[in-house]
């Protein structure tokens, strides 16, 4: 199994280098060169076994360099020794009769960002290791809020490694920047800048690529690799979730065994969806594969009209991690729907970096719309979301679980499709505590910090808080630094010790 870039088809690297890197050197993303099948034994296989033997199964399709005792032991250091509560680390709820709700947030950091980034730090060293690469590798994450704890967690004195965080200073709720700002460990950096997430992405991708900075870095004995979902060994532990709900849904007789199922995501950078469509590619029973956007809805558009377009107003939501209008993971999408044409690609984002958007392809744009709908919500749809379903059913969600059922129940209006649905919850609610109290309490807060409102929530709703939300109360931030976007690569320097 090897990898290629999605702008230079010319490349093949192991799976063990793709990890390492995380971009490649000419700004493209690392894709598989063929995507594994499975059968229907494969699949029902899995309906018997947990979620780590999920994992060791899905992944081995895909990271032929590692043995199956080397991923399993990754998945049990992952996902096992209490690090998630329950008896699963991602299970299938039932809401109610028509929304199965996959719950992605149980593990440490409390969002789905924990699925992959608990596992990666092993991929990650286990793929240094098989390369040879003995310089210190520094993880450089750009975060809406949620990568950024997950990644500084599953990193945190990780032998050989350091990681350093860049977040929009306005752009995080409270309770996402006191996760970070407080987080422990001696490898561990994270900086505000002035600007947007789009803004910290662009910057750390131009980071990744500048000759001149990877070279200042190797002289110092440094090596940069990626947490985001640019990074393959992010992306692919992701794809199991989606088997596992499978075989979730199949168990609780949700599904009968072959039948398909629609899979609906709230997404902002793509990366949680695109998993979702490799997992369809793969062979996994998927009919449509449901985009949900906040009021930033620029992959809406795209998916409606192919026209992806980021000169509109960016708005601040009261779903942070979706405040996104630069979708990085949806360039391995038109890669695999153009062919593999690198020269296709090179030119769509050569017209996204002079002219803000692009246009694909008539044949992309029908092959986007066989497989995927979409819609959006703004923020006074999503507290409605939020009040009705707990009013109905007594199920809390979170600020972007709710725009995902609000568009789900849009698109069963509207289509009629009544093929059974899970629905990716990606966070806690209690990550957005204020947002939620509002929509349950119908604005009456009598709260006025993040965690008066959150006993407030658990009093109001009787749902309790997770324990590591609830234990940041009094702590001292660590790291108060904000930078301008264009001096992030100062910062980098200098949380590094570089002179």
């Amino acid at each position: 199994m090897l990898y290629t870039s999605t702008r230079n088809k010319n490349v093949q690297i192991s799976a063990a280098e793709a990890i390492t890197k995380g971009i490649s050197e000419d700004g493209g993303l690392f894709v598989p060169m063929e995507i594994p099948q499975v059968d229907a034994a494969f699949i029902a296989s899995l309906q018997e076994k947990d979620y780590i033997e999920r994992a060791v199964a899905v992944l081995g399709l895909f990271l032929k360099d590692f043995s199956e005792d080397e991923l399993r032991a990754y998945a049990r250091g992952a996902y096992g020794g209490g690090k998630f509560s329950g008896s699963s680390p991602a299970p299938v709820v039932a809401a109610n009769d028509r929304l199965n709700i996959l719950e992605l947030w149980h593990g440490p950091t409390c969002a789905f960002k924990d699925m992959a980034l608990q596992i990666l730090p092993y991929l990650l060293t286990g793929s240094a290791k098989k390369i040879h690469n003995d310089k210190k590798i520094i993880i450089l994450v750009a975060t809406s809020g949620d990568t950024g704890k997950a990644a500084l967690e599953g990193f945190c004195d990780v032998a050989g490694t350091g990681i350093l965080v860049f977040y929009p200073v306005d752009g995080v709720s409270p309770m996402q920047k006191l996760q970070m700002t407080t987080q422990k460990g001696d490898n561990v950096g994270v900086c505000a800048i002035n600007g947007n997430f789009d803004d910290a992405q662009n910057g750390v991708k131009a980071i990744f690529t500048a000759p001149a900075v990877k070279a200042r870095l190797a002289e110092n004995g440094y090596a940069f690799s990626s947490a985001n979902s640019i990074n393959w060994g992010r992306l692919v532990p992701q794809i199991v979730y989606y088997f596992s709900a499978y075989a979730d849904m199949v168990n609780q007789g949700k599904l009968a065994f072959g039948e398909k199922m629609n899979v609906v995501v709230p997404t902002g950078n793509f990366g949680n969806i695109l998993a979702a469509y490799y997992a369809k590619r793969m062979g996994l029973p998927v009919n449509k594969l449901i985009c949900a956007s906040n009021a930033n809805n620029v992959l809406t558009d795209f998916i409606e009209t192919g026209v992806y377009d980021r000169n509109r107003k960016f708005y601040t939501t009261i779903s942070p991690s979706m405040d996104i209008l630069i979708s990085s993971n949806l360039e391995r999408l038109l890669f695999m729907l153009s062919g593999g044409n690198d020269e296709e690609i090179r030119s769509l984002y050569r017209q996204l970096a002079e002219t803000g958007t692009y246009r694909v392809s008539d044949a992309i744009a029908k092959a986007v719309k066989a497989d995927f709908a979409a819609g959006y919500c703004d923020d006074a749809a999503t507290r409605a979301t939020i009040g009705r379903i707990f009013a109905q059913d007594g199920y809390l969600c979170d600020t972007h679980t709710a725009v995902a059922v609000t568009v789900y129940e849009s698109y069963l209006a509207k289509t009629g499709d009544t093929t059974p649905a899970v629905i990716a919850s990606t966070a806690s609610p209690y990550k957005f505590s204020a947002s939620v109290l509002d929509a349950v309490s119908g604005g009456e807060i009598h709260s006025a910090d993040e965690f008066s409102m959150v006993h407030e929530l658990e009093e109001k709703t009787g749902v309790p808080a997770p324990e590591q939300l609830r234990s940041l109360k009094g702590k001292t931030p660590r790291f108060t630094d904000v930078c301008k976007k264009e001096d992030m690569c100062k910062q980098v320097y200098a949380m590094l010790g570089i002179q």
